[in-house]
């Protein structure tokens, strides 16, 4: 997909919030009709990430290619403590309050991993939302990191997809990518097999990489946000993420025309945030 301005003549909004989501939806006067989440896989662990630049010098740190030294610099080093008790019962009235600012076609995505998407689909969408508005369990699989020697290794999140209305949401067929056949000498034409098939609710795509990193330690591809954005809001529409991060769901928004509003309560997220999303001009509340 193309990250290139898609609207050069009209600027949509974005806002940033700094501060706890639930106390700053109550404060938000717009009407969303999509909400992507991302919240606290509750790991146990401390999440971290550290960047670091690396240029040449004659007084480096490190060795390199033909003799050649290098000096190290820690450009940002993030962390935060991934841990709660209960976190169903720490995103139910936050949920709650997204539901009440949803358009009568809303949708919302919510980003989980094993170890809490059970409890927080039985516990809190299903009670939010109801079980006939439970549309999608979404598997993003990748394929990168260590390898288990005692188990299965975990390589894949679950994203849950709920709506307002069962009989009213927005699926924007059209924009659904297409994908290779696995076998496309069985199709009935040359066409057909060229032309790919539509994507399913399992998505293959790697983890951050390359240019696309802001050194923010849970940052999400901007392929799997641009998917969610395309395929579920309109041009004009506004989205929000409560639990923002590196800020990449606005960037995806602006990219799209629609307008965002996102909110994290960390600091460092805050100015991951405005260095990534400077040329959208954010609007920031502190």
């Amino acid at each position: 997909m193309s990250y290139d301005l898609i609207n050069e003549i009209e600027q949509n909004l974005l806002e940033i919030y700094l501060g706890d989501n639930l106390e700053i939806l109550d404060r938000i006067p717009y009407t969303f009709r999509l909400c992507y989440t991302d919240p606290p896989f509750n790991t146990g662990k401390n999440q971290s990430k550290k960047a670091i630049k690396v240029k040449s010098s004659d007084e480096g740190n490190r060795a390199g290619w033909q003799g050649k030294s290098y000096k190290s610099e820690v450009v940002s080093d993030i962390s935060y403590e991934d841990k709660f008790d209960d976190l169903s019962k720490f995103l139910y009235p936050r949920i709650e309050k997204i539901y009440d600012k949803l358009s009568d076609d809303g949708s919302v995505f919510i980003h989980l991993d094993y170890r809490e998407v059970h409890d927080v689909k039985v516990y809190v969408m299903d009670k939010i939302f109801g079980r006939n508005c439970f549309i999608n369990e979404i598997i993003w699989a990748y394929d990168y990191g260590a390898r288990s020697t005692s188990r299965w290794s975990a390589k894949h999140d679950t994203i849950l997809w709920y709506v307002k209305d069962p009989d009213n949401y927005i699926f924007n067929y059209d924009e659904v990518d297409r994908i290779p056949y696995m076998a496309p000498g069985l199709q009935p034409s040359k066409e057909k097999a060229e032309k790919g098939k539509t994507l399913t609710d399992v998505w293959w795509h790697t983890i951050v990489c390359g240019k696309e990193k802001t050194g923010y330690p849970t940052q999400k591809p901007r392929d799997i946000l641009d998917r969610i954005v395309s395929v579920h809001s309109m041009p004009g529409d506004y989205l929000i993420d409560p639990f923002a991060g590196s800020g990449s769901f606005g960037g995806s928004a602006l990219h799209h025309g629609r307008n965002c509003v996102l909110i994290d309560k960390k600091e460092e997220s805050l100015k991951t945030m405005e260095d990534h999303l400077a040329k959208w001009n954010p609007t920031v509340y502190k």
